[in-house]
Order: C-alpha cells, then structure tokens, then sequence
C-alpha cells in the first residue's frame, strides 16, 4: 500500500474520486461509510440496506444530510441522482451492483447468500468486488476468483480484517525471502462450542452487536473462517483439526509454535493458527536459511532464532476497508484473494444433539458451528461446508453433539444460490 495516499489525493485534485457502493449498513457497513467519507479521493455514493433507516444513519453520521439523499428502489432513479450528485439509499443491493459510475461496491453483509448473489451481480456488471463477507469468500470464493478474472476486475478480501491484515505480512515476509512457517490471529474470546444467541444476547446489546454475530465469536466459527481465508490466500495448512489455540503472550509466540521435536506444538511447518493472549493482534512466524540473515535478525533483538515473530497489535477491521477498495480501483490489486484449488475447509460440527428432521439454521445460530480442516480431508470426508448451512435444511438423522456433518446426513437446500455456485466449484477443484 506503499504511496496509496498520494494516488487519493491526485484523485482528489483532479475531481475524479473513487466511487463505491457498500452494500449492508450495520455495525461494521457504518463504520467504513464514515472513514470513506473523511478520505480524499473516495465517496460512498450508494448504499443498500434492507433496513432504509440504517443507511440513512450511516450518511448523516458522516455529515450528509437528509436534502443530498435519495432513497430509492428504481434503478434509473438511482442512476439520474447519482447524476445530480446526490447519494443514494436503496433496499435492492443488485441496484449498487448495475448502477452507472460505480468502480467497486463492498459487501459488508456476512451472510453467504446474500455475498452470492451480490459477488456474482458485481462482477457481470464489470465491477471490483471487495468481501468484508469471509463466510462467503471460504464457501465459494476460488469460483468468484475465477469469474472476476474472466471480467478482468478485481475479486479481493478487505484490509483490516484478520485474513487481510495478516496477509500483509506474508507478502512482506516472502518478498524478503523469508519463510512463513506460521500465519495467525489472537482469539478475542474465549471459546464457548455451546455458545448460542440467547446466551450471548445481554453481551450483544452492551457491544452493539448482532448477537448471533457475537456468537459466531464466541463459539470460535469466526476464528475457524478467518484462518480458512488465510489458508486459502497463501497455499498454508492446518496442522489439526480446529487448529491448536495455545495460550502465550507476544514474546512466547517464537518458541510456542516449534515442532514438536524442537520443543514446541507443532506436527508441521507452514500453517495456519490462533492464540489465546494475543488479540486483537495478528503475526507471523517467520525463519531464515542464511546464517548471516539470522546474526542480523538476532542484533536487531528479534530473538534467538530459528523462528522470529512478525506482530502487529491491532487491526482496525472495517475501518481499513476502503484501503483494499483504492487497491483495487487504482492499482488492479487484491489484498486478499483465494490462489486456486481451495486449501482448507470450514467444516459443520453439531453444537448440541440434533434430532432427525430438525431443521439447522445459520452461521452464530443454535444448531453448528465451525472447525477448520484441509480441503482434500475434507473432500474425502464428503463433509458439508458450514457457509451452504441454512434454515432450509434438515439432519436425516440423529446426530450427536460434536458430530461432523456430512452432505449424506442433510436434505440440502439446492434452491440456494450459494449451493449452485459451490457445485460449480466443486466441478473445477
């Protein structure tokens, strides 16, 4: 991102900003809306919501007021005010998607259907796609990869978010010819499986959160999406099944993540993982092969080696988001994007004993949550993927608590489009 600031700028000066659609004006949709609007050379000039009152709180909070803004469902109306220089609310996301002068729209929805048919809308209509929607991005984001390469626009997770801000440092770390043994993130929460909405509701309220996406939190999905994201972005693996999660602080990271046989926890080099002490930092674990590199490293009091940490204390999640937007509108460049054939897999483990016929429901929900595994385990497993889980679909069976779903244990939902998008890529890989 080196310069990025001078490119806003010119765009700035030049009156030629960026313009972006977001798409899903809750907590995290608000708070990149209002960092867009205080950036040089980048408006948000439309966006969707299905709650109008949600994107109209959203422009006012970045100082728009009521009289610029349009609100409509028409797609020539949004068009001929975007025209007239208003901004524009609309209830219908695949209008932010048609809509003239538009280069990139952001789904900051994180419900896998909706990233579907947004992702897929977007790039038929010739427009950069940035995903603050992981859920989407780990079900069927190689597929969406490949469309958006087709267009020849930009298909690219977000800066700021875990997968996206750690995947900086892999870049960074690789080009100096370092290897990454290890990518991670802290885990914000301790890990709860039984963790439901109800549970988490009075926590929710407090934090101004939707409680099932607290709960996605809580009982440790997010985590398992996240390092699914940042596996399938740099060709790493999961070591275990749901990952190891040690506990350790920053200066621990370097010797916790040995192999085993060097004292650490390890079965292998080149995975992904969280840690328990660290949030809401990201790292990573990198080593060198040239010994004078490493009496470098050492005088620059980065350890004793063979492993060195790489930390970064915060990531400003949303509100970095518009980086990844200016990336791909100016430079052409992803942040974040699957590199082929799918790495790991987001895994459906029954959060309580399900009953045959009983009905599942969503990502943060009552019925499942997520593990992380390698996809060609996966694959063998025939385990169903957790972003195809939705309300729509039924156990065959009795099934235990902890249990792994299977495709043969469910009645899928082929109606849904996410469902049809992930058979396509399942053809391919």
């Amino acid at each position: 991102m080196f310069g990025l600031n001078y490119k806003l700028l010119k765009r700035e000066d030049e009156g030629k900003p960026v313009r972006v659609g977001v798409v899903g004006a809750g907590n995290q949709g608000r708070g990149m809306i209002n960092q867009m609007a205080e950036m040089p050379g980048m408006t948000p000039c439309i966006i969707s919501d299905i709650r109008v009152d949600n994107a109209v709180e959203a422009y006012e909070k970045a100082g728009i007021g009521k009289e610029q803004i349009a609100i409509t469902n028409v797609l020539a109306d949004a068009n001929d005010a975007l025209r007239q220089g208003k901004y524009v609310i609309t209830e219908d996301a695949g209008i932010v998607a048609a809509v003239d002068g538009v280069s990139t729209v952001v789904d900051a929805t994180g419900v896998p259907e909706v990233g579907a048919h947004l992702a897929v809308d977007t790039i038929e209509h010739e427009k950069n796609i940035v995903m603050l929607n992981v859920e989407t991005d780990v079900t069927i984001g190689s597929y969406l990869k490949l469309l958006a390469d087709k267009k020849n626009v930009v298909y690219t997770g977000s800066a700021g978010d875990e997968p996206g801000a750690v995947k900086e440092y892999f870049d960074f770390a690789k080009a100096m010819g370092f290897e990454v043994r290890v990518l991670g993130k802290g885990q914000n929460h301790a890990i709860n499986r039984a963790a439901t909405p109800e549970s988490v509701a009075e926590e929710a309220a407090k934090l101004a959160l939707a409680p099932k996406m607290l709960c996605s939190f809580k009982d440790g999905t997010k985590t398992m999406v996240e390092m699914t994201a940042m596996a399938n972005s740099t060709g790493l693996r999961c070591d275990i099944r749901g990952a190891h999660g040690p506990s350790t602080d920053v200066a621990g990271l370097a010797k916790t993540f040995l192999r085993k046989e060097e004292g650490g926890i390890l079965n292998s080099y080149g995975v992904v993982e969280y840690v328990n002490g660290v949030a809401p930092g990201v790292f990573a674990i990198v080593s060198h092969k040239n010994p004078a590199v490493n009496d470098e490293m050492r005088y620059l009091r980065m350890g004793d080696g063979p492993n060195y940490t790489l930390f970064r204390p915060f990531h400003l999640c949303s509100l970095e988001t518009p980086l990844s937007v200016a990336m791909a509108s100016i430079d052409h460049m992803a942040t974040i994007a699957p590199i082929g054939c799918p790495v790991c897999e987001v895994l459906t483990a029954a959060k309580r004993d399900l009953k045959a016929g009983e009905a599942l429901d969503y990502i943060g929900g009552f019925t499942v949550y997520g593990l992380i595994e390698n996809y060609e385990t996966a694959k063998a497993m025939n385990a169903l993927p957790l972003g195809l889980v939705n309300r729509n679909m039924k156990v065959k069976r009795d099934v235990r608590k902890g249990e792994i779903l299977t495709y043969d244990m469910v009645e899928l939902d082929e109606s849904s489009f996410v469902y049809q998008l992930r058979k396509k890529q399942d053809s391919i890989y």
